[in-house]
Order: structure tokens, then sequence, then C-alpha cells
């Protein structure tokens, strides 16, 4: 059994902890919808993202009065990019028009080829020096939701930010 000190803890806390604001997201363009996204400026307007989340549902089997669980399928949630509003709104813009590829706000007509509108994304977990400690490749991914964006007279110090909320089919991840 070990003793419980801090210098037991510092010796298992490998390379200091993962540090939350050590990140990079790499956002693509789909194929078939012209969106205008600059990917490599994209990148440095991603303010705030996650590592990306699954979950294994489970099948309830009643028997007797009792439910015995069994392991279902697996499940991605969605993942949410809070991006930086630049003055020229270009991440944005191209947010929005990757959607209307999808369906279009006047027609409601958009591309229907699912491999038209889906794009592959990544976000990098960094170390301090910004090496890669783990990179997660979400496939297929596309909008769901552009997020308002709140305007306020009281808000004089802040820069606008909005958010993304992508759905995809899986992920890989890499590293570590």
């Amino acid at each position: 059994m070990s003793t419980a000190n801090i210098n037991a803890f510092k010796a298992n806390i490998a390379g200091g902890g993962a540090r939350a604001n050590q990140f990079k997201v790499v956002l693509a363009a789909p194929a078939g919808i012209v969106t205008g996204l600059n990917a490599e400026s994209a990148s440095f307007m991603i303010k705030a993202s996650s590592l990306p989340g699954q979950t294994i549902t489970e099948v309830a089997v009643p028997f007797r009065g009792r439910t015995l669980y069994l392991a279902g399928d697996r499940e991605f949630e969605t993942w949410t990019t809070t991006c930086i509003n630049e003055t020229n709104f270009a991440l944005r813009d191209s947010m929005e028009r990757w959607m209307s590829g999808i369906n279009d706000l006047e027609t409601s007509q958009g591309v229907t080829n699912p491999a038209d509108y889906y794009a592959q994304m990544e976000v990098h977990q960094l170390d301090r020096n910004n090496n890669v400690l783990k990179a997660y490749v979400l496939k297929n991914c596309w909008p769901t939701i552009v997020a308002p964006i709140d305007l306020n007279f009281d808000t004089v110090s802040e820069v606008e930010t909005f958010d993304v909320t992508w759905r995809y089919t899986d992920f890989v991840s890499v590293g570590v």
C-alpha cells in the first residue's frame, strides 16, 4: 500500500498532467460545397472545443422480476467548437455557406450525396511544447448548428464568439 503524500502524487502524474488550454483543432471543407473555409486561419479562431465523447448504450432484458443489462450499440455525441468572430466574419460565413449547401435558406435544396457535405476534422491535445500527445480524427463531419451571436451594449471589452455543433459518424484516436 502506498503512502498518500505529495511526492508520491508528483511522481505519478505523467508530464505534469495534460493541459486543457493546449489544443489545436483542424477544420476541413467538404468536397462538394464551396464554403471559402480557410483551414489554417480557422485553426487559430477555435477558442474552445473538446475531445470527442462516446457511449455504449445498454439493452435492458427483463427476466422474472429482474433486469439484465447487456451492451448495446456505440453512439457518438455531438462535438462543439467555440469560434472567435473576426470583423470580416470569414469563419462564420463559411459555416453558413456550408449549411446553405446542405439546405439552402431560400429554396430548401442542396447537395444530397453525403460525400459532398462530409469533411474530416481533427482535434489535437498538445503538450506545453506544442507536440501532439493524442489526436482524434472525426470522420464524416458536418455542421448541425451555427449558434447565434449575442449582442449587448454592456459587453464592451469582449470579442464575439459563436458555437458550431458538429455531427460525425465515428472517430479514430492516434497517439499515447
